[in-house]
């Protein structure tokens, strides 16, 4: 069963703007806390947007054929990082 191309780059679109609405929420909590927390999601989320924004408008078949991939592994390496960095602890 084949999808609609529209239907397809609608939900894609949706998804993206999710992950930009997520995104802006953590750049709020980071402006009223100052936690780098934060706003390591918050830069996550957005390379999360931009790859699901780029995968529609580039229309990547697989996600063993495109390059673009690579920004959805920078943010879940981003998203480790920021919580590892929160909660091992300090040295000095």
């Amino acid at each position: 069963m084949s999808q609609s191309p529209t239907l397809t780059a609608f939900i894609g679109g949706a998804v993206t703007l999710g992950f930009l609405a997520v995104g802006l929420s953590f750049l709020g909590f980071w402006r009223r806390t100052g936690d780098s927390l934060f706003l390591t999601f918050a830069a996550a989320f957005a390379l999360l947007a931009a790859n699901q924004g780029l995968v529609v408008l580039l229309q990547a078949p697989s996600e063993t054929l495109s390059a673009v991939y690579l920004l959805r592994l920078a943010a879940f390496v981003l998203i480790i990082w920021a919580v590892l960095g929160k909660n091992l602890p300090k040295r000095g």
